[in-house]
């Protein structure tokens, strides 16, 4: 009986706190978490590509799925390199295909694609470095068939990947 008695309090005291929550509003958000309150703005030039993997256009895809990446966040607005808050510039420093998965009489089923870069993230205003660091990510496909074609499909999902972690980076300081 007094199992329940706690259990019927502790429930009570709980949707208590949600209501209150929910009434008052959380003070606390996720979004621009370690964005200076100053910083508005941010410029993302053409990334480098330096890592000699020879995909025509990668630098261009790249820097459009970053730039896209930001524009949907919403937390700072992508803007050019001369009006810019704070920039963002990186290097593709490798990317690689190899075997991921090996079958029977080593015949390849899945190949893995990695690409790693280098970013850098700087406040404008006050002439800071706010953080430098490599990510790495990959993206699966299947092996077989038009192997052009289904390494497209682990490119793009390593860059999707990657992108995704330097905004993290850049707006959440995870």
């Amino acid at each position: 009986m007094n199992r329940l008695r706690l259990f019927r309090s502790c429930g009570m005291s709980l949707c208590a706190a949600t209501v209150l929550f929910s009434l008052t509003g959380c003070p606390y958000t996720f979004t621009g978490a370690s964005v200076p309150k100053h910083l508005k703005t941010i410029a993302i030039p053409l990334v480098d590509d330096q890592s000699g993997f020879g995909e025509a256009g990668l630098r261009e895809r790249f820097t459009t799925e970053l730039t896209n990446l930001f524009i949907s966040d919403n937390s700072l607005e992508v803007t050019d390199r001369t009006t810019a808050d704070s920039i963002l510039e990186g290097v593709i420093t490798a990317v690689s295909d190899a075997p991921s998965v090996v079958g029977q009489g080593e015949s390849v089923s899945k190949r893995r694609v990695t690409m790693t870069v280098r970013f850098i993230y700087q406040d404008m205003k006050v002439r800071k470095k706010l953080w430098e660091k490599s990510f790495s990510q990959w993206g699966d496909y299947e092996s077989g068939g038009g192997l052009a074609s289904q390494r497209e499909t682990g490119l793009q999902e390593s860059i999707k990947k990657v992108t995704e972690d330097i905004l993290l980076e850049t707006v959440s300081g995870w």
